[in-house]
């Protein structure tokens, strides 16, 4: 595993992991690396010093988020998890009952597998991934 400090065209800063530095080539050329402030796919690599025997900077635990973004990726699951109903892996299949009218209409989440998220779009079910991975705990 690698670690990267990256910066979107915006200016936005922040580090991310890598399984090694030809993954973050390939996943970046095929525009999967994005920025976490704003989304943007233009990230590139930035100049970062390496951390030796770094003491933490804070006492926080870790589960505690640090930076702006990650409060806002916080409260935006948390909002997600009280107000929406978490399907699992019949996601794309709920979804799509929904936008044909046979299931009725309300707030879902869950996963998908890529070619099921790419056969919703292509046929117009709006869709978005979420910027977290389900709780453990979840309604």
């Amino acid at each position: 595993m690698i670690q990267y400090s990256l910066k979107c065209a915006d200016g936005h800063q922040f580090d991310s992991w890598f399984q090694s530095a030809a993954a973050f080539d390939k996943l970046s050329s095929a525009g999967h690396v994005c920025c976490a402030v704003c989304g943007g796919t233009r990230v590139e690599k930035a100049l970062m010093a390496p951390r030796v025997n770094q003491k933490p900077t804070s006492d926080a635990p870790l589960s505690q988020p640090r930076s702006a973004a990650e409060q806002a990726i916080t409260a935006f699951k948390q909002h997600v998890e009280k107000n929406s109903t978490y399907v699992g892996g019949k996601f794309a299949a709920e979804a799509r009952a929904m936008h044909l009218g046979e299931a009725p209409e309300r707030p879902i989440w869950g996963e998908a597998k890529p070619d099921e998220a790419k056969a919703l779009i292509e046929d117009g079910i709006p869709v978005a991934p979420l910027p977290f991975t389900p709780s453990r705990k979840s309604n």
